[in-house]
């Protein structure tokens, strides 16, 4: 099997102790045999701690936490999306006591979130986190508190409980939520939410989806699915006469999680095709990859199909 390589860092890629090359986020690929449980080792950048495991069957069908695995028709893609520092001491980033509760972002090999009341939780967060602003806002009348990383929103309720935590470029805090979100898109597409709050949870109210640029033709099918995962106005892409199907499409492609494209050997089976690779969740951290392909007759699609070998 063709299995590929990705690392959010650039990282040593070791195979049964030999030096392979470095992995980022361009990958890299090889063949091998499942049977030879090859032993792999990935060493990355900043000093951090590496990585080691054997590409098994095992490994394939449950991958550890640090890794995404992707089942791609036979072969296998392995993105390391995170490394544990070896600096193991515990560094507060951020502390406030907010209503009878205590919020601690704090950093020990991860981010984390500690938030001690009643209840105690502890949440990991994005590294993005050690460069936070934290706020105390008012909520319907409420009071609540706010972390940010400019690309990512915590609501803490003044129960101590997180009612929100998701994408949010822009936020404003009133008798309602209200939250932009950006996709990373080809279209750059962004979302804008709003929630009310009844003192426990928010409750959406509204969204709308936009897409700020016109995609360029060559990749006007990756557009067009993109739309279809974040409910924007996909029907645009469309010929007249599919246009009256477009309510079947979600069920048509499934409940896909993410826009691929796809590997080379792809191409080299099924030649120069308009295809895209959806994205589909199989288990934690496991992930299944299937192709869809499009015809286009004058700058409109006049048919969607899946590509199998």
């Amino acid at each position: 099997m063709t299995v590929y390589f990705l690392s959010y860092l650039p990282a040593v890629l070791k195979l049964n102790g030999m030096y392979i090359g470095t992995v980022d986020g361009f990958e890299r690929h090889i063949e091998l045999d499942l049977n030879d449980r090859v032993f792999a080792e990935f060493i990355p950048d900043e000093n951090l701690n590496g990585l080691n495991f054997f590409l098994d069957e095992k490994f394939f069908k449950n991958p550890p936490i640090f890794c995404d695995v992707y089942r791609i028709d036979g072969d296998a893609l392995i993105y390391i999306r995170e490394y544990s520092s070896k600096d193991n001491k515990i560094e507060v980033i951020h502390q406030r006591r907010f209503e009878n509760c205590l919020i601690t972002v704090f950093s020990q090999g991860g981010v984390y979130l500690s938030v001690e009341g009643a209840e105690y939780s502890l949440t990991p967060l994005p590294a993005s986190f050690k460069n936070l602003t934290a706020e105390q806002y008012t909520l319907a009348g409420r009071e609540v508190y706010a972390l940010s990383d400019k690309n990512n929103l915590i609501v803490i309720g003044g129960n101590g409980k997180i009612i929100f935590m998701n994408s949010a470029s822009a936020f404003e805090f009133s008798d309602t939520l209200k939250v932009t979100a950006d996709f990373e898109t080809c279209t750059s597409a962004q979302a804008d939410c709003e929630y009310s709050f009844d003192g426990e949870k928010l409750n959406l109210v509204s969204a709308a989806v936009k897409e700020l640029r016109p995609p360029e033709d060559e990749i006007l099918h990756f557009a067009f699915f993109e739309s279809v995962l974040i409910k924007a106005d996909y029907e645009k892409y469309l010929c007249e006469e599919l246009k009256s199907k477009a309510d079947a499409l979600k069920s048509y492609l499934g409940e896909f999680l993410s826009v691929t494209v796809p590997p080379e050997k792809f191409f080299l089976l099924h030649g120069d095709i308009r295809a895209a690779g959806l994205v589909y969740a199989k288990g934690k951290n496991l992930y299944e990859v299937k192709f869809f392909a499009v015809e286009i007759e004058n700058g409109k699609i006049s048919n969607i199909f899946p590509v199998e070998n």
